[in-house]
This record gives C-alpha cells, sequence and structure tokens, in this order.
C-alpha cells in the first residue's frame, strides 16, 4: 500500500496517489464505500483479511482515520505524520496482517469526565492501529449489522440517537408509561473477552482476523509509563470498540425481542418500556440475571431504576408527562451545556466581543442547538438564551472596569447621561449589573443579533420548517 498511497501528487492533490487501479478517477472514498458496504458483505468469511487490507477499502479508512483526528497513542506519531510513515512500512504491516502475525501496540490510557459524574476511561491506539480497525471495521460491519435488532441505534450506518429518542416516546405515547432504565457497570471495561469472540466467531472463520481481534483486546493499556495486561474489556477509543460492543449486546437485544418488549438501546444506554411498575420490576430483575448469567456483566443498581419516563433521561433527552408526550432537554443535559459555557466564558477576558462570539459561542451553541432540535418544549432554549446574554453583558461590564468607562459606554449605548453614572457607580458586582435594567437597555437581545449570536429558537424554527 505504501507505493499505492504514494505515487503521483501532482494527479491527485488531496489523496496523492489513490486514482489509479480499479477506483473511478476523482472520489476514492466513494468508490471505497461500495466496496465495503457491497463486496466485503459476500465474501467468505474465511478470506476476510485480503478484504481488510485490499487497496480501496484500505483508502477509505485512510480518509476516516485522517478526518477524525484524534490523539497520538503511545508512540506519539500524529494523524499528520501517518501517510509519510505509510509510504516506507506498509508492506511490512500488510504482509504481517496476511501472514496473521501482525502485533498490535499497546493502548495508551486516557481519562475524560462523564457527564453523570466521575471519569470515563479511555484507550487511544496508535494512529497505525487506528488504520488497521478502521479497515477492520468497514469489512465487518457489513456482516454483523444486517442482524443486529432494529431497537438497536448506536454506532450504526444510516441509525442515530435521534431515532432512539423518537421510538422512546413513541413506546410512551403507546400507553407504555413505565421505563426500565438499565445501567451498565463500567461495561466497556468488563466485556468478557471469551463470550465476545465465541459471538465473532459464529460468522466468521478466518482465523487471522479472529487473532488479530483477540490481539486488539489483550494489546494491553499504558499509564503512567507502565503497560498492564488486558485480561477483558474493550476501550473505548478505537473504531472497532463501538462494533464490538454491539455484538456483545445483541445477545441482550435478541432476548429482549424474545419476551415481545418494546426497548430502545444506544450502545450500553437501554431503555424498556412497560405498562406497570410491578411489570418493570419484574423485567429489570431478569434482565440483571440474564446479563449476569449470558453475558458476565454486571447492572449498576444504583443508577438503574424503574420510573417515570419523564423523571428520567435517554441520550440528553426527557419528556412531559402528557398522554402525547413531548420531548424536552433534560435538566442533566442543561446543566453541562452551562458548565461548557461557563468554561468558555473563562477563557474570553480581555478578548473582543465579536471575535469571541464568532470562534467560541457560535460553534457550541449551534451544535447543541442542533442535537436537541427535537425538544418540543421551547422554554428551555429563551432561558439558556437570556443566560447567554447576560454573561456576555457581564464580560463587558468586567472589561469596561472603571467607573467612567462604564459612564461614556452606557451613554454611547443611548442611557441618560445621569442615569449612566449613578448605574456604573452602583456598587454592585458584575453578574447583578449584568441583569440589570440599565444593562439590558444598554444591550438588548438586537445588540447581539448584529453580531451574529446563534439564537436556539431561531435556529430551532428554521429546522422545524425544513423538516
Amino acid at each position: 500500500m505504501v507505493k499505492e498511497m504514494a505515487t503521483k501528487r501532482e494527479e491527485t492533490p488531496k489523496f496523492p496517489g489513490l486514482s489509479s487501479g480499479r477506483n473511478p478517477r476523482g472520489n476514492p472514498a466513494k468508490a471505497s464505500s461500495t466496496t465495503a458496504r457491497k463486496e466485503d458483505a459476500n465474501l467468505s468469511t474465511t478470506q476476510l483479511i485480503e478484504a481488510v487490507v485490499e487497496r480501496s477499502n484500505m483508502i477509505l479508512a485512510l480518509h476516516r482515520v485522517e478526518k477524525n483526528r484524534g490523539s497520538a497513542g503511545i508512540d506519539e506519531m500524529t494523524v499528520g505524520e501517518l501517510r509519510e510513515y505509510l509510504k516506507e512500512h506498509w508492506p511490512k504491516i500488510k504482509e504481517a496482517l496476511l501472514e496473521g502475525s501482525y502485533q498490535p501496540a499497546a493502548v495508551r490510557r486516557a481519562e475524560i469526565a462523564k457527564p453523570s459524574g466521575g471519569m470515563r476511561k479511555l484507550g487511544i491506539p496508535t494512529v497505525v492501529d487506528r488504520l488497521i480497525q478502521q479497515a477492520l471495521n468497514q469489512v465487518l460491519s457489513p456482516i454483523f449489522d444486517p442482524n443486529f435488532s432494529r431497537s438497536s441505534y448506536g454506532f450504526r450506518p444510516g441509525r442515530s440517537a435521534h431515532q432512539a429518542v423518537r421510538q422512546a416516546q413513541a413506546d410512551v405515547a403507546s400507553g407504555k408509561r413505565w421505563l426500565v432504565d438499565i445501567d451498565l457497570e463500567k461495561f466497556f471495561d468488563r466485556v468478557n473477552h471469551d463470550i465476545l469472540m465465541s459471538r465473532v466467531a459464529k460468522q466468521i472463520s478466518d482465523k487471522r482476523v479472529l487473532i488479530l481481534i483477540r490481539r486488539y483486546l489483550q494489546a494491553g493499556i499504558m499509564a503512567g509509563g507502565l503497560i498492564t495486561a488486558s485480561r477483558e474489556g474493550t476501550p473505548q477509543g478505537g473504531p472497532l470498540s463501538p462494533l464490538l460492543s454491539n455484538i456483545v449486546l445483541d445477545d441482550l437485544d435478541k432476548e429482549l425481542e424474545r419476551r415481545g418488549l418494546s426497548f430502545c438501546r444506544y450502545a450500553d444506554d437501554c431503555n424498556i418500556h412497560v405498562r406497570s411498575r410491578r411489570a418493570g420490576q419484574r423485567v429489570l430483575a431478569s434482565v440483571r440475571d440474564f446479563l449476569q448469567r449470558r453475558l458476565k456483566l454486571k447492572v449498576n443498581l444504583e443508577k438503574s431504576a424503574v420510573a417515570r419516563p419523564w423523571k428520567r433521561k435517554f441520550l440528553g433527552y426527557s419528556m412531559t408527562f402528557h398522554t402525547k408526550p413531548r420531548l424536552k432537554v433534560a435538566r442533566e443535559s442543561m446543566k453541562r451545556i452551562r458548565e461548557k459555557l461557563k468554561e468558555s466564558f473563562r477563557r474570553a477576558k480581555g478578548r473582543r466581543l465579536d471575535r469571541f462570539i464568532e470562534q467560541e459561542l457560535n460553534p457550541i451553541l449551534r451544535g447543541w442547538g442542533n442535537y436537541f432540535q427535537l425538544a418540543e418544549v421551547e422554554g428551555t432554549f429563551e432561558e439558556l438564551e437570556q443566560w447567554v446574554r447576560r454573561k456576555l453583558r457581564q464580560m463587558l461590564w468586567r472589561q469596561w472596569k472603571r467607573n467612567h468607562t462604564r459612564a461614556a459606554r452606557l451613554i454611547q449605548r443611548g442611557l441618560p447621561r445621569e442615569r449612566a453614572w449613578k448605574s456604573a457607580g452602583n456598587g454592585r458586582g458584575s453578574w447583578w449589573n449584568a441583569g440589570a435594567s440599565h444593562m439590558n437597555e444598554a444591550l438588548p437581545k438586537s445588540y447581539f443579533d448584529y453580531l451574529g449570536l446563534v439564537s436556539l429558537l431561531n435556529q430551532r424554527r428554521r429546522v422545524l420548517k425544513t423538516a
């Protein structure tokens, strides 16, 4: 692949050397996607490693790894250095993969804060291993995905968190107004390797692929300069981990379907909808027993519950108690976005307001608004908008610092001189002044609209019109 991926740069500036051969010139990613989706699904599962290292599949994997970027692994190689490395080393890597002798590197331990508190452990593979995992995923997904449950929405092509939330809303509207919220304790850290590999081996016969997956599971974790062996778990952070988690939890999906239960699962977040509390308690007990006995997984009883849907959250959303429930942003989601915005405001000291809005605030607000576009309770959006504008007024009040500067700015913004001087010298704190009438009149909503501040309400209404 080295020479294949490193031929004449002038032919395809963006992907050097990838336009020759069987792929259509000009859109190699599209051709590769077709190969991975259609041809690989029909290949003999005894020759899958050939499909993994096939040129068009590797091109697509490289494109996606570069697009996703991500941190360096234990070798400290960055995504930007990957192409040059492959030009020299790909033949040996490919040969090792075909022979079944390739040895993955250990993953680098990283931790990020969980929305619900505590830390989530990640395992960051090297960029070379991310490339190989991505290529594996592109070949294996078309084999496993068609057999997954229709009620499984996480990390699957053509499926999304929005679809899962809509399905949950439909289940509640149908009269199933009790929720069994199942929380799997440290799921990604406790996946049993033997159970997982037995599920993979049911559909994959290529021993080289099976050995490679097992080696990725057992590659080890580096933390504090020491490598610890991996005896269980499939660390989050690699492209292959989501597919492997779905393979494991497909047993749960099939069991719930066999019982005729309505459920929505997104990765390890599973909600089951029933008609009564008693039925929910029975389901929780039996599912807990099934997961422990069949998959060796533990249910966290402190976080799991049988409750009304409007008292729980699912993928950041909650819903109202009406017969036809309406979706709304969960309280925890509101708390998280405020904390994220507060961190941005802490970094904004001394910055120009228009640049801060364009470069920092708008990307956050736009992304958050797009995700929560399904919310039908508009009060949350209005409340957050008002809070953001008050934070911006507080930011300006602090930047103005001295009383004469504050008075001058208020006068400039249209306040009478006497009132401006009185307001500037009131001795109150910045947050109080940001919510006071003099700052609201001097800096109304129209002022922030002029600066281009994203309006969550307007964005949501535009989405609804085009839906």
